[in-house]
Order: structure tokens, then sequence, then C-alpha cells
């Protein structure tokens, strides 16, 4: 008895079998990271963060003073205008 081969399948499991491993390479392909200070990159964070808040703060409270500036002078009016009506 003959044996045939089927060529097609057999390109095809093998073709099949080469996207598979290409597949799995690429999902565990990562770039490996050497000679990283990380003590000194936490430092540097800490410092950007230390430079933003202040700035951030000492804004705030520049607007609520001037709001506060304003409301006595509307209280101080209208007790004034309450005496001259009762006299």
């Amino acid at each position: 008895m003959a044996v045939t081969r089927l060529e097609r399948k057999g390109r095809k499991n093998k073709s099949v079998a080469k996207k598979k491993n290409a597949a799995i390479k690429l999902l565990n392909d990562a770039p490996v990271i050497k000679k990283v200070d990380v003590e000194k990159i936490k430092e540097e964070f800490k410092a950007k963060l230390k430079s933003e808040k202040p700035a951030k703060k000492k804004a705030a409270p520049k607007k609520k003073a001037e709001v506060k500036e304003e409301a006595p002078e509307a209280t101080a009016e209208a007790p004034a205008t309450e005496e001259k009506t009762e006299e």
C-alpha cells in the first residue's frame, strides 16, 4: 500500500505552530531594566511634589483674603442705613 502525504495540511500545521510560538515570545518579551537608581528617582519625585504643592496653597489663600476684605465693608454700610431710618 502506498502512503500519501497531505502536504497542505502539513504546511498549515507548521505555520500555526510558528504563529503560536511568535505570539508567546512577544507576550514574554520585556525590556530588561538594569542599573537604575530607584532611590534617586524617588527623591526627584518628592522634590517635584514639594515644589508644586506650596505654589498651589499660596494661590488659594490670596483669593479668600480678597473676598473677606469685601464682606466687612458691605456689613458696615447696612447698619448705617438702619440708623438713619430710625431717626
